[in-house]
């Protein structure tokens, strides 16, 4: 779903409220907007979040920063019409080649509204690739693939189903290898400035919160 769909909502607010009935009262809400149409959707499916704690709603939009926060707000503006209300709305997107203004506008429109950002700089990619090792060095989107093809021992593939569960066992590596990229930077840097980095690592702490045990 790309644009918001009314009838969508409507639907979503049916089903909401009859689960909300059967189980216990939901303690959070997510909202996650993804630039690619598989690739972080997929991954982001692949948390096994206990359904007594969480709903979550995940599209992959096809579009790219100011375009794609643009396009949340409105799908957050859609729900709110018919009483859904998320308590974390996340948007995320990859730097790659967009215009260095364009990418500051959708942090700073996003920030406007209230929507968490976790975005990469390039690439997805690397969020992945700070799981086998921590790195400085800045790539291109071939360059990750390559790379994460040798670290696998097998082609990586964009729209992967299994990346998830690949590589699970390396994400306390991943998450602090993020951490430690993100505090090479000073707070003068912008975003578009700190490359390589990602803030992928936020988002999956807060869905950790929430994993079934």
């Amino acid at each position: 779903m790309k644009e918001p769909d009314s009838a969508f909502w409507k639907r979503k607010q049916s089903g909401i409220l009859k689960r909300r009935v059967a189980v216990k009262p939901v303690r959070e809400t997510f909202l996650i907007i993804c630039e690619g149409e598989k690739t972080e959707p997929n991954y982001f499916r692949s948390f096994r979040l206990t359904s007594s704690q969480v709903e979550d709603e995940i599209f992959g939009i096809g579009d790219n920063t100011v375009s794609l926060v643009e396009k949340t707000i409105k799908h957050k503006e859609a729900a709110a019409r018919y009483g859904i209300k998320f308590d974390q709305i996340w948007c995320v997107f990859d730097k790659d080649d967009n215009p260095d203004k364009n990418f500051e506008k959708a942090i700073s429109l996003a920030r406007k509204h209230k929507i968490n950002i976790a975005y990469s700089n390039e690439c997805f990619e690397l969020w992945y690739l700070l799981h086998f090792h921590y790195t400085q060095n800045a790539r291109n989107r071939p360059e990750y693939i390559k790379r994460l093809s040798e670290l696998l021992g097998k082609p990586y593939t964009k729209n992967s189903i299994e990346m998830y569960d690949l590589i699970l066992s390396k994400q306390n590596d991943g998450i602090r290898n993020a951490e430690k990229l993100m505090s090479q930077y000073l707070p003068i840097h912008t975003a578009s400035l700190r490359r390589p980095s990602t803030t992928v690592h936020f988002l999956v702490n807060e869905l950790n919160r929430f994993l079934t045990s």
